[in-house]
């Protein structure tokens, strides 16, 4: 059965974020449920191993005993056995922010990305922050090129815009006319959508608001607001 999903708008590691990792910690069996950080998305600007280093902290300050940040960087990393075999073994895998075209290439088809969907299909919670949320869609919006691309499709037809209130409302109208029939979920930074399932129930945890768009329809929810997709897959 799949696991609990956790997206997340930016600014990840600190401040309000805290109740949404709470609760992806008791989701994924608890303090002693083993984390696996992936920050391949801050690896363009050699930032990987300092943004890895702090969501094991993070994660440490919220009461986590197993959280490493695994030396996932890019396609050759992602497709070492002994990464995707550590992957497999968490019930908690935390994708990070940074860019997220070069997380999907790293991630497409590799073994970490096999060992992640196997971990999710027997209830390991995936989670992911900005750039890392984003690229679980079908498609996602790359505001370093300003194109639409293919993502890696763990959650169907649902378009992620994180940092919503600070600059991702701003893609809205491009993205409504590009993905007609998608589902454009816009998030806030330390704000957190976690539900059983992208077809469950979410949740909305941390400091803004979640934005669900349709053609016809903006639905905002705050703090401990419920909501649901209702998409076509």
């Amino acid at each position: 059965m799949p696991g609990y999903l956790l997206l997340a708008g930016g600014a990840e590691f600190g401040g309000q974020m805290a109740a949404a990792d709470r609760q992806a910690l008791a989701a994924a069996g608890g303090l002693e449920a083993p984390v696996a950080i992936i920050p391949a998305a801050a690896a363009p600007d050699h930032n990987a191993e300092r943004a890895g280093n702090n969501g094991v902290r993070w994660f440490q300050s919220l009461g986590a005993q197993a959280v490493e940040a695994l030396p996932l960087v890019d396609r050759i990393t992602a497709d070492d056995p002994a990464i995707a075999y550590r992957l497999r073994r968490a019930r908690l895998i935390y994708l990070l922010g940074g860019f997220p075209a070069h997380l999907a290439a790293s991630l497409w088809e590799s073994l970490s990305w096999q060992a992640l969907r196997k971990a999710y299909q027997s209830g390991a919670v995936i989670a992911g922050s900005s750039a890392g949320a984003m690229v679980l869609g079908r498609r996602y919006y790359d505001p370093f090129q300003s194109v639409v691309k293919p993502g890696l499709d763990l959650i169907g037809p649902v378009c992620v815009i994180p940092h919503h209130a600070a600059v991702g409302r701003q893609w809205v109208a491009v993205l409504q006319k590009a993905l007609p029939t998608d589902r454009l979920l816009g998030i806030d930074e330390e704000t957190g959508a976690l539900a059983p399932g992208i077809d469950g129930t979410w949740q909305v945890f941390g400091k803004g608001r979640v934005v669900l768009y349709t053609q016809d329809q903006r639905l905002a929810f705050g703090p401990g607001d419920t909501f649901r997709i209702d998409h076509e897959r």
